[in-house]
């Protein structure tokens, strides 16, 4: 004798108006249950109703889809004894946990899946465990609870006042800008803050022959030319700059990969050209805080405001999950790139603007930052120390500041090591992958190397593996 099917848990909403809201495009062909079960079926088979789901009370998905409602009962008890949902008194029709996952392996393809790296030494990123998440809530807290209802309309491209006043604060005392908070614009990260510039700027911009792939495309997709500038021990060669270029992006405080500090000679050339051309510099301090053996550089910003465009984000001293950066602009730029930022749509939102002010002025922001740069000290110090007695050969460059180095390496072993480095399961950059392509001047090989971001449990496997693989790419020549 055949057991009766399972029924759907009963209603527990007082009516067709209770519930939540699901979209289903039903087929005009055959039975109604039919075409509901169908429906059903293709949702939790394309993930849109994944397991654990609540379903909605038949009663009030027959209102909405205008069926009858032992249709909706029919069709629930039919997906409940094939086991596609599950139905327990009190808690309602749920989509059966793995019941996706099981469709989705009955039509896939079968492949090798891709093996994820064992350990990430990719640079730029912090340490995502590290987030301060107690002292984030209660800033985010009190700035909800303090914000004017003003807050919650359009709002101001700019940026909230309030944030515009504590960074203007907080810039002055450890970078050394010069800006009041009608300069500060706030925007959605430096990319942001770059696509904003790009759509500006005159056609012809001078970058660091070492760099950040990624920028160098914001520039590419909005049809601008990026010259290469030369990058030594110094830093870039500013007075090589093209005669043509009127915008100069610039990593003064550690250049991006190498590591090293602009040269003050160099810091004041780079202003010099700004003043003789009207040009502009796009200063990137991507990592500013994070200076471990020497007093911090200051921002060439405050050499000259009215030539200089200062930059900063969150991405490295809290998270990239915060999307939060902010241009200090001179003031023949402010309103051009409030109106580039256009409509509402591509803002940072209000609400976290409003915890990270609160976050700085109460201090929080200087604490975290202090117990980082002691971690990532330490971080680096086993870095260097590692490869110093194991492969001794090699040398550790740009280590005075930031969250990653150079492991220089002899010309031609770059490419055998990054292999080496992927089958030992370590992610990370080659030197030459930030090389501009236009560049004509010696290049230069190494590894890239990012300490920040791995737990502490695996940190010291990975330095194990780096250090075999270098080890072995060097004995190789």
């Amino acid at each position: 004798m055949t057991a009766p099917a399972p029924s759907p848990a009963p209603d527990s909403t007082g009516g067709p108006g209770g519930g939540s809201d699901l979209h289903l495009d039903l087929s005009p062909e055959g039975p109604r249950r039919t075409a509901l079960a169908q429906a059903l079926r293709a949702a939790v088979r394309s993930g849109r109703l994944p397991g654990g789901t609540r379903l909605p009370p038949y009663r009030t998905l027959a209102a909405d889809l205008g069926l009858a409602r032992n249709t909706v009962a029919d069709a629930y008890a039919e997906l409940v004894a094939e086991g596609w949902f599950t139905a327990r008194q009190g808690s309602g029709t749920r989509v059966a946990g793995g019941a996706a996952a099981a469709a989705g392996a009955a039509g896939a393809p079968a492949g090798p899946v891709p093996e994820r790296p064992r350990h990430d030494l990719l640079q730029g990123a912090p340490d995502p465990a590290s987030f301060p998440r107690g002292a984030w809530a209660a800033s985010a807290r009190r700035s909800l609870a303090a914000a004017p209802t003003e807050a919650f309309g359009p709002g101001d491209p700019r940026g909230r006042p309030e944030l515009r006043r504590a960074l203007a604060g907080y810039l002055a005392r450890t970078r050394g800008v010069r800006s009041g908070p009608e300069n500060i614009v706030i925007c959605s990260g430096f990319a942001n803050g770059l696509r904003l510039l790009a759509s500006l700027r005159p056609r012809d911009w001078a970058v660091e022959s070492y760099g950040l792939p990624f920028h160098r495309g914001i520039l590419d997709a909005a049809g601008l030319r990026a010259h290469p500038v030369a990058v030594d021990g110094d830093g870039a060669r500013t007075g090589e700059v093209p005669a043509r270029a009127r915008t100069v992006l610039l990593t003064p405080a550690h250049q991006f990969p190498t590591g090293v500090p602009l040269l003050p000679v160099r810091r004041a050339a780079a202003v010099e050209w700004a003043r003789a051309t009207g040009g502009v510099i796009v200063e990137d301090d991507y990592d500013g805080e994070f200076r471990y053996d020497r007093k911090p550089v200051g921002a060439v910003q405050g050499l000259a405001p009215e030539h200089v465009v200062y930059a900063g984000s969150l991405s490295k001293s809290l998270s990239p999950a915060l999307r939060l950066g902010w241009l200090v602009l001179p003031d023949h730029l402010v309103d051009p790139v409030l109106a580039a930022k256009g409509q509402r749509e591509s803002w940072a939102g209000a609400l976290d603007q409003l915890a990270l002010a609160d976050f700085i002025e109460c201090g929080a922001y200087d604490r975290h930052v202090r117990r980082m740069r002691l971690r990532y000290r330490g971080r680096r110090d086993r870095l260097v120390s590692v490869l110093a007695e194991r492969v001794p050969q090699v040398r550790v460059t740009g280590i005075a500041a930031g969250l990653h180095a150079v492991v220089e390496l002899p010309r031609g072993r770059e490419a055998a090591a990054l292999d080496r480095a992927r089958a030992a399961g370590l992610a990370l950059d080659g030197l030459s992958s930030y090389r501009h392509p236009a560049d004509r001047s010696q290049p230069r090989e190494g590894l890239v190397v990012g300490y920040a971001a791995p737990p502490e449990t695996a940190f010291g496997r990975a330095l194990d593996a780096l250090a075999e693989v270098l080890r072995r790419s060097v004995a190789d020549g």
